[in-house]
């Protein structure tokens, strides 16, 4: 039990590092930013693909096939339509930011897509803190730690792209961290559901992972893309989502 609690916090802390990160690099040029939000892309891309579809294609191998597909596809199509309503909704979460948008109008707009994409990480990490405790409950450490392992490389950039968006939205500095924390506590809460309920969890895992990359794919083709395609700099960021598609799946290839 002490292992899978140090990894939960190890799994939920990476976000934490890479938003401590983000702090460091937050005045930046926009070509780097643009790179960075484009390599992030990539890596969630890839993530959401290889560490979240495909597994919940290959979970109980020895169901249906055709059943199979479809929970997979209906999960991601409902991802994917859940972050569409919850973009009409991001109006009514700017209290969370201590903004006022009819207050600071001009960064209403910038506001709601920096929302939107925080809440696309936050409900990915759910069903990826899940997925680790479910693997811990398999009794297969060495396994459930390169799952970990990798889940928590992910984050580190995830935690660092999340910051200089909400800083230059208007969002303080505490409160920015603070949201960034709660990101990370909910990855620490579904590793420990996950290993306490591992037999409910290998039901409904296979749909929540399919719903995590459907929500991931929605927010990389609505706001990631076209924000880091608006500056001229399309060339750049297009080669830093096909390096951070690559390097993420080297990570998975490696550890896996």
């Amino acid at each position: 039990m002490e292992i899978v609690l140090l990894t939960a916090l190890g799994v939920g802390g990476a976000t934490v590092l890479g938003a401590l990160l983000g702090f460091l690099f937050r005045k930046t040029s926009q070509k780097f930013n643009d790179a960075v939000l484009s390599f992030a892309a990539g890596v969630m891309l890839c993530a959401s693909v290889v560490g979240l579809i495909v597994p919940s294609l290959e979970m109980n191998k020895n169901g249906n096939t055709i059943i199979k597909l479809i929970v997979t596809l209906s999960g991601i199509a409902v991802g994917a339509v859940s972050l569409n309503l919850i973009d009409k909704l991001v109006p009514h979460l700017h209290k969370l930011t201590g903004i006022d948008p009819e207050a600071h109008p001009s960064k209403t707009s910038q506001l709601n897509k920096v929302l939107l994409f925080v809440i696309a990480i936050a409900i990915h990490n759910l069903p990826e803190g899940i997925a680790a405790g479910v693997s811990f409950g398999s009794e297969n450490t060495a396994h459930a730690l390169v799952i970990a392992g990798g889940i928590a490389l992910q984050n580190i950039p995830e935690g660092m792209i999340i910051i200089a968006p909400m800083i230059s939205s208007g969002v303080s500095k505490r409160r920015a961290f603070v949201i960034a924390l709660l990101t990370g506590l909910i990855e620490v809460i579904g590793t420990l559901v996950g290993y306490f309920a591992v037999s409910i969890s290998s039901v409904i895992l296979p749909f929540a992972l399919a719903f995590a990359g459907g929500t991931m794919l929605y927010v990389i083709s609505d706001e990631m893309i076209p924000e880091t395609h608006l500056h001229g700099n399309q060339r750049l960021s297009t080669y830093a989502l096909l390096v951070g598609f690559g390097v993420m799946l080297a990570f998975d290839f490696i550890l896996g």
